[in-house]
């Protein structure tokens, strides 16, 4: 049975390890940006993704593999400046760490030394073995991600729900103790039938965080702008919108249009 919430001054790696032990529940969000980095900061939010979705969400691309490491360091910058609390993951984006091991820790240093991130993660089972091993023996947290990996998506051709069939399954798993076992403090899982999520999470002793998993993993992950309303297009099973703010931006933009040309804005009050 899960006890009290402890309020943790600040998030890191032994705090989600401590969590998980005790049946508490951990949030994860993704965040790019300083503005509303320190609004999930202040709100309590316990991890912060600065995930390779800024391909999508913020420069608009239709997959998250164009996005270069230098962007994702000036993303993840602009999010540690912006946190007190959190615990600040990034993303190893695209062509970074992919079958190389050498490179993949080159990338990762990167990343720490210029952004002040606090760990990274990356995509993929025993073929990034090495990478993780790597990457951990320069005393950098790893995060892994299995499931749906939206970098190997034209591997896959589609962003269907994976890990259905027995084998692919068996193999997560597999992949899923492969990657606790060299050293990640933690594990993804995206888009994996909620059965198959609670199975990896029972037999790991470090914590997952599931996206489209169902409800028995360790903790959740949304994209930011996702849950807050303002994507409209992406209407996935698992996305719970807790705002409207695509409507709602739009409405007081046109709001201040009309004010504008009609002359109402500034009001007399309004000018020096």
């Amino acid at each position: 049975m899960p006890t009290k919430k402890k309020e943790f001054k600040k998030v890191t790696t032994h705090s989600l390890q401590e969590m998980k032990n005790r049946g508490e529940r951990i949030a994860m969000l993704t965040a790019y940006d300083y503005s509303l980095a320190r609004v999930i900061d202040n709100a309590g939010i316990d991890v912060i993704l600065v995930g390779d979705s800024a391909s999508n969400v913020m420069a608009g691309h239709e997959t998250t593999l164009p996005i270069t490491l230098d962007q994702m360091i000036y993303h993840a910058s602009s999010v540690i400046r912006a946190v007190t609390r959190a615990l600040v993951i990034v993303d190893l984006p695209f062509g970074t760490y992919q079958g190389n091991s050498k490179e993949a820790l080159i990338s990762a240093i990167r990343i720490m030394k210029e952004s002040g991130a606090h760990g990274v993660k990356l995509e993929g089972g025993k073929e990034v073995e090495d990478s993780v091993k790597r990457i951990i023996s320069a005393g950098i947290p790893v995060m892994g991600h299995l499931g749906l990996t939206p970098q190997s998506i034209y591997k896959f051709g589609t962003y269907a729900v994976r890990a259905q069939e027995k084998l692919e399954a068996k193999k997560l798993i597999e992949d899923a103790l492969t990657l606790q076992e060299a050293g990640c403090f933690g594990l993804v899982l995206e888009k994996i039938p909620a059965t198959l999520a609670g199975e990896v999470t029972k037999k790991l002793s470090i914590p997952t965080i599931g996206i489209g998993a169902g409800g028995k993993v360790d903790g959740q992950v949304l994209v930011l702008h996702d849950m807050l309303g303002l994507t409209f297009e992406f209407n996935p099973r698992f996305l719970r919108r807790y705002l409207n703010l695509y409507d709602g931006i739009k409405g007081a933009v046109s709001h201040y249009i009309s004010d504008v040309k009609k002359k109402d804005f500034p009001s007399e009050k309004e000018q020096y």
